[in-house]
């Protein structure tokens, strides 16, 4: 383990101003949004589509720090022969891979999953670190709902979640560490804080056990948020104020740095909420965005399968990276973002 070389790669991760590009949707995912708008999923268009934003300069340049690819995009060529892998090293971003191989029912506890992949693990990421991957991603999912989370599920999914960080810094390559407590359900923000939190500090006793080395990992959590049915939305401030309260709890400040998801959050929502998140500081770790969807979705709209939208679907991602890139910095205003 290089552990010089994984601290270097984690704090770029997180770079000021800068975050991840989760454009590791699984072929089933991504089939099913290239219906909602009409695309035949083919590998071909899945390579167009990801290739226009790694080829929108300055967004990937200035706002990108690295991109998180699915097994087939890491292996791609792009339209001109060129490795997708070098398209985004071009641009200063690091490339990197999703390893888990998702989640999957969990045995005796009905409505609760564990994510697998762990099988085989060691010999996969000594491939991927050879394809030019140097950091990685594995998701555990905590649903709230009647009954659950159980302790047992989260115990599982944090000791499978250590046991992936363990082996990749074996192979030189940074685990991101994303624990996802779901948005689903009409749990309140409370709810959500308190399985945030018992979450959290499970999966850090976990990693602590397997010997990860915190200064080498980037941290995935989910926002506290209420679920999405939930009666009573929240405001931007209580989410913010509610999330850096849970974080301060449970997270060492040997970690470098948090990168959230968006899980489900809109656009807007997601830049609004990381801003606000950034208003609270000084933090003791750098808090950017590693979003999907809320980096992807308008840019994906206006893309449409259509090579001659290219150019606009360009201009949409490189906005809401712009906007993500601001919020990053705590300098995201409405103006800015009714300005495009």
């Amino acid at each position: 383990m290089n552990r010089d070389q994984l601290e270097r790669i984690a704090r770029a991760m997180v770079g000021k101003g800068k975050g991840l590009l989760a454009a590791d949707e699984s072929t089933g995912t991504i089939k099913k949004r290239f219906e909602a708008i009409g695309i035949a999923s083919t590998a071909e268009t899945r390579r167009d589509y990801r290739e226009f934003m790694f080829r929108t300069r300055p967004a990937m340049d200035n706002h990108i720090s690295g991109v998180i690819l699915y097994d087939e995009t890491l292996r791609q060529n792009g339209a001109d022969g060129t490795p997708l892998v070098r398209l985004i090293e071009a641009t200063g971003a690091i490339p990197g891979i999703k390893v888990d191989l998702g989640a999957k029912p969990l045995p005796g506890f009905p409505g609760e999953t564990i994510t697998e992949g762990l099988d085989g693990l060691a010999g996969r990421l000594k491939d991927y670190y050879g394809l030019g991957a140097r950091f990685a991603k594995w998701r555990a999912v905590i649903d709230i709902g009647n009954g659950i989370p159980t302790h047992a599920a989260i115990v599982a999914n944090a000791h499978a979640l250590a046991r992936y960080a363990a082996l990749c810094q074996e192979a030189d390559i940074v685990p991101i560490v994303e624990p996802e407590v779901l948005m689903d359900g009409d749990h309140s923000l409370r709810r959500c804080y308190e399985v945030t939190e018992a979450v959290l500090k499970t999966v850090f006793d976990e990693l602590y056990a397997q010997r990860v080395f915190l200064e080498g990992i980037v941290l995935k959590p989910n926002m506290v948020v209420p679920g999405k049915k939930a009666p009573r939305q929240a405001a931007v401030e209580e989410v913010a104020a509610a999330t850096v309260q849970v974080l301060k709890n449970c997270v060492p400040t040997a970690v470098p740095g948090i990168a959230f998801l968006s899980g489900g959050q809109s656009d807007v929502e997601a830049t609004a909420h990381l801003d606000a998140i950034n208003h609270l500081g000084p933090l003791p770790w750098a808090v950017t965005f590693s979003y999907g969807r809320a980096l992807q979705a308008a840019a994906q709209k206006a893309w449409a399968g259509k090579p001659e939208n290219v150019p606009m679907a360009q201009a949409a991602f490189a906005h809401r990276a712009r906007m993500n890139g601001l919020a990053a910095l705590g300098e995201w205003t409405p103006p800015l973002e009714a300005a495009a």
